[in-house]
């Protein structure tokens, strides 16, 4: 008998990547709305969904996201429809007696300070980094929220915390994406322009963590199958969210230099060092998740590789 599984966000770079790992899967019949079908700051319409669909299960990876500037430029939006939309879904799928959740969080709930690589632990121990602390603050009330129904209601609703993700159906806007996108769109246009050489911020020496969508969807299925026994035995009632990474990471001018191979840049890379680096490090502690028997699989070069081959086949829909 197959079960019914509603992923939330299911055109977002992480939410197709969590549809085509169970479009592999012969036991599970997906479920899927887009914004004009079910609006999730709706709550009466997303309670009326949950009550009409008969959902067994559901992968929590809608919400509103952006880089640096948008963070900045919006927070007052940033937190209000994160915290509606996973508000209206953990309720709402709790009110239609659905067990089985996993809601997807972010790395940036953790303390700007926290010590690397950053254990789960670290969770509530310092500051936030001010430029996405209302998205960050939005993150961890979903965390609390799924353990909250868990120990009032005896709910199965489990979270994962995933390092920056790359990979198909990554967002490649000139302004509003995140670096390794904002580099390969970068480096492919010089290369068309034959530039002699193209200009990165800050030193390259800051060292950051990337993981594959693929991957990342791949842990999500792995931890929403766990035993429950074994995901209790390795999580607290009230720490129980899972860091989902490579536990590796490289400097920027690494990836960089990677970059280009992949692309095919020829020219120089220069670093502009009066440009601001942003935080030295910043490395998931992913012991957790190893002992419960599930690693990454993409190696960097490799998942870069399969990203250009997707870009070069949609970059007319990164125009402008």
């Amino acid at each position: 008998m197959s079960k019914r599984v509603f992923v939330a966000g299911h055109n977002g770079m992480v939410g197709s990547a969590i549809v085509r790992q169970l479009q592999k899967k012969n036991d599970t019949e997906l479920v899927l709305r887009n914004r004009t079908e079910l609006d999730l700051l709706d709550t009466r319409s997303v309670i009326d969904f949950f009550k009409n669909e008969s959902v067994d299960e559901v992968y929590l990876a809608a919400a509103k996201v952006g880089g640096i500037i948008a963070n900045n430029t919006y927070p007052a939006e940033f937190i209000y429809q994160n915290l509606v939309i996973e508000t209206n879904i953990i309720h709402a799928a709790h009110i239609a007696g659905v067990q089985k959740l996993l809601f997807l969080g972010s790395s940036c709930i953790y303390p700007k300070m926290a010590a690397q690589p950053m254990k789960e632990s670290a969770l509530l121990t310092g500051l936030l980094e001010p430029t996405n602390e209302p998205y960050a603050i939005a993150k961890i009330a979903g965390i609390k929220l799924c353990e909250s129904y868990n120990r009032q209601y005896g709910r199965d609703y489990r979270s994962v915390m995933p390092t920056n993700l790359y990979g198909m159906n990554d967002n490649f806007h000139p302004q509003n994406s995140h670096v390794v996108p904002a580099l390969m769109r970068r480096f492919h246009e010089a290369k068309l322009a034959e530039a002699a050489q193209i200009v990165v911020w800050g030193t390259g020496t800051p060292k950051r963590e990337f993981l594959h969508v693929d991957d990342m969807a791949a842990a999500s299925v792995y931890v929403m199958e766990l035993n429950k026994d074994l995901y209790e035995a390795n999580t607290q009632p009230m720490l129980s969210h899972i860091n989902v990474g490579t536990g590796e990471d490289c400097s920027i001018k690494e990836l960089a230099e990677t970059l280009a191979q992949v692309v095919g840049f020829k020219g120089r890379i220069v670093f502009d060092s009066t440009k601001p680096d942003g935080t030295p490090r910043k490395l998931m502690d992913v012991s957790r998740l190893r002992e419960m028997g599930w690693s990454y699989s993409i190696p960097l070069k490799d998942g870069l590789q399969h990203t250009y081959e997707w870009y070069l086949q949609h970059q007319d829909d990164f125009r402008g």
